[in-house]
């Protein structure tokens, strides 16, 4: 079983339903995720994103270069005692989904993983450990898995603050 970042936009109405009614805000990522699944959107025109097994990787990046905010896991609990797959979802507010674009969009791939030595991610554990990637965090290019994935999840919280969504966060 593997474990996927995933997210959701969602409207500030959205996100008032969401925090009141758990059923509501699973039922409601689940429609999304089925209705978009087929439709290959491009991360700006998707409510729905996966960084599937890249977001520990992601993680271990942003957080190395001091990213103001959690993009990978959501600030805001709402739903502490529930479970989306591995723990409970979060979720960013719109002032923060709108910091996290624009330095999204000021932080290149290749400055994350500037001094990066692949050696680093096995040495912090980051997932997928060796034999999950392709090759492993210690084979040529290992570095580079992340480069699209990183790319869409910038185009897609470009699209979310420029419609003033929140975001949905959760591993899965």
């Amino acid at each position: 079983m593997s474990m996927i970042g995933e997210y959701l936009r969602i409207t500030a109405v959205e996100l008032g339903q969401v925090i009141q009614d758990l059923d509501w805000a699973l039922d409601f990522a689940q429609e999304v995720q089925d209705a978009e699944e087929e439709a290959d959107l491009l991360p700006a025109e998707a409510r729905h994103l996966s960084t599937s097994k890249t977001w520990d990787m992601l993680g271990f990046l942003l957080t190395r270069a001091d990213f103001p905010v959690d993009v990978i896991h959501g600030e805001e609990p709402f739903a502490e005692d529930e479970d989306w797959g591995y723990g409970p979802p979060r979720y960013l507010r719109p002032e923060r989904v709108r910091l996290a674009a624009r330095e999204l969009r000021a932080t290149t791939y290749d400055q994350l993983v500037d001094g990066v030595n692949p050696a680093d991610l096995t040495k912090a554990d980051v997932y997928p450990l060796a034999g999950a990637y392709p090759l492993g965090w210690d084979e040529p290019g290992a570095l580079q898995w992340g480069r699209h994935w990183y790319d869409g999840l910038t185009q897609f919280f470009d699209a979310a603050a420029a419609a003033n969504d929140a975001m949905l966060v959760w591993l899965d």
